[in-house]
Parts: C-alpha cells; structure tokens; sequence
C-alpha cells in the first residue's frame, strides 16, 4: 500500500500546477490504482504483437537511449519528463485502443499511468514487471523442472515458441538446421544443348 501511495504522490509532483485541478476527482484515481485490472501481463503483450493485434499503443517511457538500446516492437517513446508535452497527447487520450505503458519495471510506467488517469484518460494499461520480465518471460524463458505441472511445461513452450519469433535463436534449433542442409539432396539440372541449325543454301 506504501508503494502505491508514493507512485501517487511522484505522479501528482510531476503535474503542473494549471492541470492538478483537471480529471478523476482522488477517490477515483485511488480506486483505479488499487485495481489490479491495470496491469497486463508479457505474455498477453507477446500473443497481442505476434497476432498483428492493432487494438493496443506501445509507449516505451524510458529515455530515448534505452529505447534505442531495445524496445519493443512498433512502441513509441516518450520519456516520463516529455509524457505532457501536447505533441504527445493524442497518442495518450485514446478512446480507440488500448495505452499500454512500460518502463524497465514498473515504476516510471506506473506513474504515467497515474499521470494520464488524473487527467480523466480511458483505456490505461502498465505492462507488469516491465522490461526486465520480458526478458526473463519472453526472451530467456526459463525451462522449468521435470517434477512440475504440465501446465508450465506448456506455457514454456508457449514463451519458446513466442522468443523465437523475436529472434532468439536456440542450439538445438540451429543442430536442426545443419542437419536439414546436410540431408537435403542437391537438385539435378539438367542443360539442354541447342542443336545447330544447318547450313542454308550453298554459294
């Protein structure tokens, strides 16, 4: 509860003074930021941009070096201290899809949250666990143990299947495709000779 109470207080700081009195009245934003409704989890991100789902933005508001070191795919950056920049507003007040905000944790997208639900915007959404849970989710899954449910051997294979499509490559994976090449019979062409023609007429 101390958590949420310090994001409120960090999002209210970082108000201007003109806009503190605009949007949600506080038992609204308190309500909105208790619920756990708020948070989306990378797996549901991974489903959502593998099935081309254009129901949702990406904002990345990390500065722009960490964007440009990574970030995921079609986000857009906009760094927590530009998040009320008027450029910026339409990508944010959107009643057509869905804002889902990420930082490396949770705590810088955490706040754009709470800084965009003051101001009365719809459809809000914090990627939980940020980037640093995309890696550990997404691109390094972690193979579970062979005493544990079917359930996560499933969802493993699930977050596999979803790291390969980012590009993660696997030993196993590369095994199969030297072994695909080696196995693969070369194709026989075969080059048909022109026949000459013959001569024309004598001189």
């Amino acid at each position: 509860m101390a958590l949420i109470f310090i994001v409120l207080a960090g999002g209210l700081v970082l108000l201007p003074k003109h806009q503190k009195q605009e949007g949600i009245k506080a038992e609204q934003l308190l309500s909105n930021v208790i619920s756990p409704e708020r948070y989306v989890s990378t797996d549901q991100i991974a489903h959502k941009i593998i099935n081309q789902d254009p129901s949702f933005i990406l904002i990345d508001v990390r500065d722009s070096i960490s964007y440009n070191n990574y970030s995921l795919p079609n986000a857009i950056n906009i760094p927590l201290k530009k998040l009320l920049d008027k450029d910026f507003e339409a990508y944010l007040n959107q009643n057509q899809f869905d804002v889902i905000f990420y930082s490396n944790d949770n705590f810088y997208a955490d706040q754009a949250w709470v800084l965009c639900n003051r101001l009365g915007y719809k459809n809000l959404r914090v990627l939980k666990g940020g980037m640093n849970r995309w890696f550990t989710t997404i691109i390094n899954p972690v193979k579970p143990n062979d005493d544990v449910a079917a359930e996560e051997f499933e969802l493993y294979s699930t977050r596999k299947a979803a790291s390969m499509f980012f590009g993660v490559v696997y030993p196993d994976q590369v095994a199969e495709q030297s072994d695909m090449q080696i196995a693969a019979p070369k194709k026989v062409i075969t080059v048909q000779k022109k026949k000459k023609r013959a001569a024309e007429g004598g001189c």
